[in-house]
């Protein structure tokens, strides 16, 4: 069980801070923009051809971050569990969004996944399952944002890179980390060999 309702977080989230980065729990649209741009640092370099799901998409809006830059995938899937979400993403994006629960239902095949925020909220065993069913969804690699530090928070889940590395070995993936651009938070891609 999680260690606390994400879906009544977030509906807390929302009415409290409405349809905003804050509403989705980010700091400010300023620290949801860096971590998004550290994320796209570890895709491929070119998008165009390739489909991307967005794990716990939100509003859409790492999307449209990327819309911003010119930069659009080929295709793009939005996976939340949250139907405000869902709707909100929808409307702004006009792109593909599923409603659907990382740890129990089907997930769509991709080139790649990224994660931005949405395993915050997970124990331990719950990102590691999450991790391991988006990495096998994808066919060329997973990359996501953690928070950083010790786990001992009955909200938030805080890991340390090492842990990531260890469950890429356990995977075969390729590992690259990327730390320092915020404070206690960090990002990886799990990369598929050939990938």
């Amino acid at each position: 069980m999680p260690r606390i309702s994400v879906y009544d977080f977030y509906d807390r989230e929302l009415a409290r801070c409405g349809d905003t980065a804050e509403g989705l729990h980010y700091q400010s649209a300023d620290s949801q923009r860096t971590r998004f741009r550290v994320l796209r640092e570890l895709l491929p370099d070119d998008l165009a051809g390739l489909t991307l799901v967005d794990l716990g998409c939100g509003f859409g809006d790492f999307l449209l971050y990327l819309h911003e830059h010119g930069d659009a995938p080929g295709r793009y899937i939005g996976i939340d569990l949250h139907e405000r979400m869902v709707q909100v993403a929808r409307e702004r994006t006009g792109a593909e969004i599923i409603q659907a629960d990382v740890l129990s239902d089907p997930l769509p095949p991709a080139d790649w996944y990224v994660c931005s925020g949405a395993l915050n909220n997970l124990t331990l065993d719950e990102t590691r399952a999450a991790v391991t069913r988006c990495y096998a969804a994808a066919g060329k690699g997973f990359a996501f944002n953690l928070l950083h530090g010790k786990d001992t928070s009955q909200t938030f889940n805080y890991r340390q890179p090492a842990e990531v590395e260890a469950w890429a070995a356990e995977l075969g993936a390729k590992v690259t980390i990327v730390d320092g651009y915020l404070h206690r938070d960090f990002s990886a891609a799990l990369a598929k060999p050939g990938g």
